[in-house]
């Protein structure tokens, strides 16, 4: 049976005045179910191969898909892939594709863009993927036209969880290859395998998809149009959806002290459920490249100094909790007994006098994360700290885009961000520390140019290793180095939450949440 069918117009009463308010003329059709949503910042590109902020996925996760997808436990369950093997010696993953799936330009998706996508594309433009391709993947073999298997250098157990649209989409390779990945004339109009394709991009106003007619589930997907609304602040966004005008609040949407006034209308569901994928930490990033930060007394001096627990109650406004290190405590071997950095101003001053570093000689370019309020307001503390210990700060603001852009080329002293951990260390969070993800041109890798060859080699032995008590060990040792040389200033183990009309079902069903497909979304009497 159809369950298009069953889905109303417009929602509810409501819902039909909020599309007329939000829409533009074209998307006012009778019987059109259309889901509106909000987007910020603003993202540069629409493809996450290209773009890893949070934005980028929310909206390339409906266009583009992924061999897998996960359950909220992580486990597997299929995606463009319908079943997989795991070789007995770990050292291969065979993917049996699913049949009869198109791109949206009615090419026909085949092992050829599997081994494209995981061997050629991704391994040059996607900052996290080239991490782990580069360094475990031997081959991708093409077997048949539905058949693709993954060799690997050696054991690497952590790569059944990096098969999500955001870490390793499906890129056509009938489109791409041959050409300039970064100037392809697609990457404006994206050609993916998903539920809903591009139809328009008003810049400063809204991104638009439509159903994909072709979409290789059947009578799916159940909505017709997904609008991304850019509404410029938090105030005007919880007004929207408060208001009626948006039907889905995605985590940082709105400030968080409006989460539980806007979780308390009548008919709005509140989960924090669809993040086990990601358990986002949100941190300092030190330029360690030059002082003052590259003396690891300065570092451990802010530490003492950034009040984490007025943080978490009046900035993050109780969603989330301190963070002890670089390792949340959802993410596999987390250790609960590090050490912390107490609120400790006068041991901060202490620390700054031993580094032999003058403050009153910097001026410390604090680069802004352009992602609301709640990270003007870290911002703003931030500057009154580095201000506290006597240093001059230059407050620099900047948009999505330049934010990702300068970050990634160096250009900064300290910014402030958040990061996900993917599940397993090797995945998440191994990125941020290894030497060899000192690369220029992505703020996804290890942008604060953190450097300990040592460590690197226990990197590598964890990931490898397929003993759970040996990489336990291993990553304590890891946890333990890298909260002591501050290889980044760990704030928040964040908590987001999702806010949306009670009428809507199938929204979070996944452990990445809203960055699903939203195949099976549907509104619902």
């Amino acid at each position: 049976m159809d369950r298009r069918k069953f889905m109303i117009t417009g929602a509810s009463a409501m819902g039909a005045i909020t599309t007329e308010l939000a829409l533009p003329s074209w998307a006012q059709a009778e019987n059109k179910k259309v889901l509106q949503l909000i987007i910020q910042p603003e993202p540069p590109i629409l493809i996450a191969a290209f773009n890893q902020q949070a934005p980028t996925q929310y909206v390339s996760g409906k266009m583009f898909q992924s061999l897998l997808t996960y359950t909220f436990d992580l486990e597997p369950r299929p995606g463009l892939a319908k079943s997989w093997d795991v070789a007995p010696d770990g050292l291969s993953v065979t993917f049996h594709l699913q049949e009869g799936v198109k791109w949206h330009d009615g090419h026909p998706f085949t092992a050829d863009d599997v081994v494209f996508s995981l061997a050629d594309m991704l391994p040059k433009v996607h900052a996290r993927a080239r991490a782990i391709l580069n360094t475990h993947a031997k081959s991708v073999d093409k077997i048949d036209d539905l058949t693709v298997r993954l060799n690997l250098k050696a054991p690497f157990p952590a790569v059944m969880l990096m098969f999500e649209p955001g870490f390793a989409p499906m890129l056509p390779k009938h489109v791409y290859e041959g050409t300039d990945y970064m100037t392809n004339p697609a990457n404006q109009h994206p050609i993916g395998t998903g539920p809903f394709m591009f139809k328009e991009w008003q810049r400063g106003s809204f991104i638009h998809l439509v159903r994909n007619p072709h979409y290789w589930k059947p009578d799916m997907p159940y909505l017709d149009e997904l609008i991304f609304n850019v509404i410029p602040d938090s105030s005007s966004r919880a007004v929207a959806f408060q208001n009626g005008r948006i039907d889905v609040l995605y985590g940082g949407d709105v400030d968080n002290v409006d989460i539980k006034r806007l979780s308390e209308i009548d008919g709005v569901t509140y989960t924090t459920k669809g993040w086990e994928m990601f358990s986002p930490l949100a941190y300092l990033i030190f330029n360690m490249r030059k002082p003052p930060f590259d003396n690891v007394k300065v570092r451990q001096a802010m530490m003492y100094a950034m009040n984490r627990e007025a943080i978490v109650k009046n900035i993050f406004f109780g969603l989330g909790q301190v963070a002890n290190g670089p390792f949340v405590p959802t993410e596999l071997y987390y250790d609960p007994n590090l050490p912390p950095y107490k609120f400790d101003p006068k041991k901060a001053r202490e620390l700054i006098k031993e580094s032999g570093i003058n403050p009153a000689d910097h001026t410390i370019r604090l680069l802004s994360f352009p992602y609301g309020s709640t990270w003007d307001r870290l911002d703003e503390y931030t500057r009154q700290t580095l201000e506290q210990l006597g240093f001059k700060v230059d407050l620099q603001s900047t948009d999505g885009g330049g934010w990702a852009a300068r970050t990634g080329d160096w250009d900064f002293d300290i910014t402030t961000t958040y990061s996900y951990q993917y599940g397993d260390p090797a995945l998440g969070v191994e990125r941020l520390y290894v030497a060899r993800n000192i690369v220029k041109g992505s703020p996804f890798a290890n942008a604060q140019g953190y450097n300990n060859p040592a460590l690197d080699t226990l990197w590598s032995k964890a990931s490898a290793s397929t003993d759970p008590k040996e990489r336990q060990a291993l990553y304590s040792e890891i946890q333990k180095t890298l909260v002591e040389e501050v290889g980044n200033g760990f704030l928040v183990d964040m908590e987001f939450a999702t806010l949306y009309r009670s009428n809507i079902k199938n929204l979070v069903t996944t452990a990445i949440g809203l960055n699903e497909s939203f195949d099976n979304v549907h509104f619902e009497n």
